[in-house]
């Protein structure tokens, strides 16, 4: 093998060395970018989700507090009722048929 066909393999391997040196730590940036890129959207996936859920338990706590707000209203309209003595029926017993008979 001649001189100069050592030093060309010697200085190629250098070369490639270099290269290696260069790539090889943005390859490894990229990735760990890659990985915090995924994770970041897993757990902006993942409030997502929460809020959603959440947003829906106050929607259904606002319609049960609604359903009680208008029942209690019925409630106190029916005691109007009974204290104006215009739902006597509902007492169930015979005073109440009989003076509301005469």
């Amino acid at each position: 093998m001649s001189t100069g066909a050592i030093i060309g393999i010697a200085v190629a391997v250098v070369v490639v060395l270099v290269l290696l040196a260069l790539i090889v730590p943005r390859m490894r940036s990229r990735r760990h970018q890659r990985r915090l890129e995924a994770r970041r959207g897993e757990l902006a996936n993942r409030h997502r989700e929460e809020a959603a859920e959440q947003a829906a338990r106050a929607r259904a706590a606002e319609g049960e507090a609604k359903r009680a707000e208008a029942e209690a209203e019925l409630h106190e309209a029916r005691a109007d009722l009974h204290d104006r003595g215009l739902a006597d029926e509902e007492l169930g017993d015979r005073d109440a048929a009989r003076s509301a008979g005469r």
